[in-house]
């Protein structure tokens, strides 16, 4: 299930399949954690191939590839096991490290003790799971580092999930054009002032980029910045009258999750800088009356981008406010060439042996 060479039995390590479906070497959120429960399992799609999510007792998760080394059924539709599943087809049993620990009908069988089930690590965070996805010259995780808005004690961070049929890609440029926020979100509760014409720059970082208005601050939806730090996310802040309650600035930290070519798991964590009962009246205002606003501003990017055509992005007439999203498609669009060239280099020969 790792992507590999193109002479292999594989996924086809093209640049325009990596860029259609995902790029590798990285983390990726896959689902909220409370889709698997202790004790349960779920069957997901990300980066275009098929997972299983199994969860023990005491908490602890494992992702396998979702289909068993013996005949290739779905592991999914197998039994859980506890700290391994069985496959429903002839019983054979996978741990969560993606060994065989069991194969009832033939017990001692050389499949046993054998590691045949791709696993892949996986962490959780603000209430999402993320997994690290390589390709068979990095089957190790990358170093993680997390977005400080779900990591700091002192934040309130609250996940909203959904899912959209649209290529990842229009989710993360969807993220990366602050000047859409002006007119489609215009009529939304926070982003009704500021001008509706605008200059832009890119600033750099260390982990990756801002692109900002370059006469306007703390108004609307003036600036985002692309972190890509083992996972890709993005952060914006947009400010919120006293009426929003305690807290400073209202921040979105967004990620998206390729889980085809066609179709994305979108993430956002909406966060405040609040503690004690100021994060508990944060929390009560958000979900009593805050909460549906702000689904209704996704449903409002939701509904623009899946009317928009798959190839959209291959006829366009692009300006000045576009600079980010241009940056951001180059980026991914090398980086995917150069996972491609690196798969498709011939492997190296085998040295002959002194003497021989």
């Amino acid at each position: 299930m790792t992507l590999t060479r193109p002479d292999t039995t594989g996924h086809t390590a093209t640049a325009d399949h990596i860029y259609a479906t995902g790029l590798r070497n990285q983390w990726h959120p896959v689902v909220p954690s409370h889709f698997v429960t202790p004790g349960g399992m779920r069957k997901v799609t990300a980066l275009g191939e098929d997972w299983l999510l199994f969860r023990r007792g005491d908490g602890t998760l494992h992702m396998l590839a979702d289909r068993c080394p013996h005949r290739g059924a779905r592991l999914s539709l197998g039994k859980h096991l506890g700290d391994r599943v069985a496959c429903w087809y002839h019983g054979v049993e996978v741990e969560g490290d993606g060994t065989v620990s069991s194969v009832p009908g033939l017990p001692g069988c050389n499949l046993e003790g054998k590691k045949l089930v791709t696993s892949l690590p996986v962490r959780e965070v603000g209430g999402a799971i993320l997994a690290y996805f390589g390709d068979e010259q990095h089957p190790e995780p990358c170093e993680l580092t997390l977005p400080e808005p779900l990591t700091d004690p002192g934040i309130e961070a609250i996940l909203c999930y959904a899912e959209w049929n649209v290529p990842w890609r229009f989710g993360m440029e969807n993220l990366l054009d602050p000047m859409h926020g002006q007119f489609l979100h215009h009529d939304s509760h926070t982003m009704f002032d500021g001008d509706t014409t605008a200059k832009f720059r890119i600033r750099e970082t260390d982990r990756g980029y801002f692109f900002e208005k370059t006469d306007q601050r703390g108004v609307n939806f003036d600036w985002v910045e692309l972190c890509r730090t083992g996972v890709d996310w993005v952060d914006l802040s947009i400010p919120y009258p006293p009426s929003a309650g305690p807290g400073g600035p209202f921040g979105i930290v967004g990620m998206i999750c390729p889980v085809d070519a066609r179709r994305s798991g979108v993430f956002f964590w909406r966060y405040r800088k609040v503690e004690g009962w100021q994060r508990d009246t944060w929390r009560f205002l958000y979900r009593t009356l805050i909460e549906k606003r702000h689904w209704e501003v996704l449903e409002q990017d939701r509904v623009m981008l899946e009317a928009m055509p798959h190839d959209a992005d291959q006829a366009e007439n692009l300006y000045q406010h576009d600079l980010g999203v241009v940056r951001l498609r180059r980026l991914y669009r090398t980086a995917a060439e150069q996972q491609a060239a690196a798969l498709a280099a011939p492997e190296p020969a085998a040295t002959a042996p002194a003497g021989g």
